[in-house]
C-alpha cells in the first residue's frame, strides 16, 4: 500500500442528554498532541473511504456509522509526511478533508496509534485541539447541530 497525498480527519460526536453535543478528542500515543482522527489515502481510495477506514482502524468506529463530509478543508505541507518519493514533485501541498461521524450507541475503541481519548464540550475540545484545520472543521460541526443543519450535508456512502 502506498501514501497517497490526501489527508482526512473525522469527528466522532454523540449527543449527550442534559449536556449537549460531545466530540471525541484523542491524544496521540507518540507525542503530546491532540487532533481528532486523522490520516492519509491508501492507493486509490476516495476521500470518503479513507475517512471510514481510518475512523474504523483508530477508533474502532464501524464503517456502517452515519458519517457527513464538511465543508472544512485545509492544506497540509508535504514536508509533514513520508515517505513522499512516490508523488509527483510538484506536488507543495495535500488537501485534508474533513469528516463527521455520529457515534452514538458505539463504543470507541482506540488503536496504538492514541493513548486517551477524551469527550468533549467544543469550547473544551477546541481549547485542547493542537492543529487549527481541527478547531475549524469542530466549530463547522458545531454549528450545523446547533442550528440542526447536519441533514443538509451530503451523508458518505458506504462504498
Amino acid at each position: 500500500m502506498a501514501r497517497q497525498p490526501l489527508q482526512v480527519i473525522v469527528i466522532p460526536f454523540k449527543e449527550c442528554e442534559s449536556v449537549g453535543y460531545r466530540f471525541a478528542v484523542f491524544h496521540r500515543a507518540d507525542n503530546s498532541m491532540w487532533q481528532f482522527v486523522a490520516g492519509g489515502a491508501e492507493d486509490d481510495e476516495t476521500a470518503e473511504q479513507t475517512a471510514r477506514r481510518e475512523a474504523e482502524e483508530e477508533a474502532g468506529i464501524p464503517k456502517g456509522a452515519r458519517f457527513f463530509r464538511l465543508d472544512s478543508r485545509a492544506s497540509v505541507p508535504r514536508t509533514a509526511f513520508s515517505p513522499t518519493e512516490h508523488w509527483p514533485r510538484d506536488i507543495f501541498v495535500v488537501p485534508e478533508y474533513s469528516f463527521a461521524v455520529d457515534v452514538s450507541g458505539h463504543e470507541l475503541e482506540l488503536s496504538d496509534e492514541h493513548d486517551k481519548v477524551s469527550w468533549l464540550s467544543f469550547k473544551e475540545a477546541t481549547r485542547r485541539l493542537t492543529w487549527e484545520s481541527n478547531r475549524v472543521a469542530l466549530w463547522e460541526l458545531n454549528e450545523r447541530l446547533n442550528t440542526h443543519k447536519i441533514d443538509e450535508l451530503q451523508a458518505v456512502d458506504d462504498r
